[in-house]
């Protein structure tokens, strides 16, 4: 899919304050949306959902903070305070040497949830946090030994709104043993009908395990049995089933024998976007995932079906295999590798062994060669001086946009990134089960987009930043210079626009002397430090071209070696 982008001015000047809804952001087929901050240093805003009583709800991460903002004018309004629910303290605001280093959970308060009937006799608000840390009275750093892992513990809530006093009251439990960790926790939290009934979903990632302080730890993405790497489905409201939680578990969920079980779907890393939508008149659950060096996903969910990880990274089409989703310096872990992330011999081998369940997705970004893969994992196992950088978005989230206010959008993907600050929009075909045309993007700016949500009539959009700069693994190369850190933004669409696809001629391959041109003006770009991190990226074969890059005066013999390996060199290069 060809990309396409362009950075309005005026984002920037917005988001620094210096500009109040007067710019113009310009989208790359004509769109123009004016921009606002409603609301700023929120605690790491983690959910945003335009509730039916016409409300922003957010969630706060690390604030365990529920509040409702009202668009127009960005005021707020705390409806639950849930720190006290937390049964560990702030370990991101407590020096190492007092609390020995103990970890923050990858989010806090995370997913939101809120009824389409709340305002008219359903008042349900549901939430998703974490509030357990086992290694809380443990010395040290509390983790398992050997990078055996950070467990916590999550729970899923129902609350009601008291829309007299504006606050959340008469919590229950869904589920209190949600397992958890620093890394991968996923989090995020959807209403949405299956057969003409309303059910929760609910994703939980992989828990890092396989990588960082979590190399040790087994990963068990594969197991229907264990809620590590899923999408669990709930109920909405309890049945009649005598136990406390199995009333909240659908009896039709499709792994609950030999006990009830909210496992909906399985083999999952980090999907932190999930939406809905009615697309060709069927409707469709999608999530967007967290690849490992490459592959971030974007998949349609369906009941009982198997997404491959970590068997099968992005398309079955080979490029990991002989590989794993993470490497490590650490010896003491298994395999070449030095991770619990099994070794993968066969990408192809494995979806056939997992059979007609395994499901590939509908695309995803950035699927990297083998060749490059392998450099990526071999430098960070054999701890190189320059660790190489690589291609990937960190979709943290994802909406529908079904409306029909803005040319070209209706029954587009919404995918707000972390690592490179933009909105990306994939248009589906019409029956929503693939992606047809270009990858647009929109809104790009120094930030870490958390979550969209989208007004009822389409013409505003609503997206959350990230107070802190860095989570971890892919996602933690955040933009230089982050501004805007804990905000809420509106961006209103004010005209332009084509439902049209711009006629693109047809790219022709560079000629070898085009290439060298081409790769040369970029390494010439680089600062030294930024040319030797690209250097390490590079096949051992491509580095020494590489060096010829930078001398200053090359003989015959050497330009004519560069030219015929241009091509190449430049691939390689653009991969990172």
């Amino acid at each position: 899919m060809r990309l396409h982008s362009i950075l309005s001015g005026g984002l920037w000047l917005s988001l620094l304050g210096q500009s109040y809804a007067q710019e113009i952001v310009k989208g790359p087929r004509g769109e123009q949306f004016t921009s606002r901050v409603l609301v700023r240093q929120l605690s790491d805003p983690w959910a945003v959902a335009y509730a039916p009583d016409q409300a922003l709800w957010v969630t706060e991460a690390r604030g365990y903070r529920v509040s409702r903002i009202e668009p127009s004018t960005g005021t707020r309004k705390v409806v639950l305070d849930l720190s006290k629910a937390r049964e560990f303290p702030r370990y991101d605001k407590i020096p190492d040497a007092v609390d020995g280093g103990k970890p923050w959970p990858q989010g806090g308060l995370m997913g939101l949830a809120v009824h389409p009937q709340l305002l008219q006799g359903k008042p349900f608000v549901y939430l998703a946090y974490i509030y357990r840390f086992a290694g809380a009275q443990q010395p040290g750093n509390g983790s398992a030994p050997n990078y055996g892992g950070n467990f916590f513990t999550g729970r899923v809530v129902r609350y009601e709104y008291d829309a007299a006093a504006q606050t959340l009251v008469r919590p229950q439990i869904l589920c209190d043993s949600i397992p958890a960790s620093n890394d991968h926790n996923a989090g995020r939290l959807l209403l949405a009908p299956v057969n003409g009934r309303d059910y929760l979903f609910y994703t939980v990632g992989d828990l890092g395990a396989g990588q960082f302080e979590n190399g040790g730890r087994p990963n068990h993405a594969q197991r229907p049995d264990v809620y590590e790497g899923k999408v669990l489905r709930f109920n909405a409201e309890p049945d009649t089933d005598v136990g406390q939680y199995d009333r909240w578990i659908p009896n039709d969920n499709p792994f609950n024998s030999p006990r009830q079980n909210a496992v909906w779907s399985l083999g999952h890393r980090n999907p932190q976007g999930l939406a809905y939508a009615v697309v060709g008149g069927t409707g469709q659950l999608y999530s967007s995932e967290h690849g490992a060096f490459s592959d971030d996903e974007i998949n349609l969910i369906e009941k009982g079906k198997n997404y491959g990880h970590p068997l099968v990274l992005g398309f079955a089409d080979g490029n990991y295999n002989g590989l794993a989703a993470a490497a490590s310096e650490r010896a003491t872990l298994p395999g070449p590798w030095h991770t619990t992330y099994p070794t993968i011999g066969s990408e192809q081998a494995n979806a056939k062994a997992l059979g007609a369940a395994y499901r590939e997705p509908l695309t995803t970004f950035y699927p990297l060669t083998h060749q490059f893969l392998t450099t990526v994992l071999t430098r960070i196992r054999d701890k190189a001086p320059e660790q190489p950088t690589w291609n990937s978005e960190a979709p943290s989230s994802l909406a529908v946009y079904t409306a029909a206010a803005i040319p070209g959008w209706q029954n587009s993907l919404l995918i707000p990134t972390l690592k490179k600050g933009k909105l990306i929009r994939l248009q589906l075909a019409p029956d929503g089960r693939r992606i047809v045309g270009d990858t647009l993007m929109y809104f790009k700016a120094p930030v870490r987009y958390r979550d969209v949500t989208v007004s009822p009539d389409g013409t505003r959009l609503y997206l959350i930043t990230d107070s802190t700069t860095v989570t971890s693994g892919p996602s933690e190369d955040a933009p230089k210079g982050t501004s805007c850190k804990g905000c809420l933004l509106e961006f209103t669409y004010v005209g332009g626009g084509t439902a049209a696809r711009p006629v693109v001629s047809a790219s022709k391959a560079l000629s070898p002397e085009q290439a060298l041109q081409e790769v040369m003006a970029m390494a010439r770009r680089l600062k030294p430090q930024d040319q030797r991190v690209k250097r390490a990226g590079l096949p051992a074969a491509q580095q020494p071209l590489f060096d010829l890059l930078l001398k200053p005066n090359l003989t015959a013999p050497e330009k004519a070696r560069l030219r015929q390996g241009a091509p190449a060199l430049l691939a390689g290069l653009r991969q990172q």
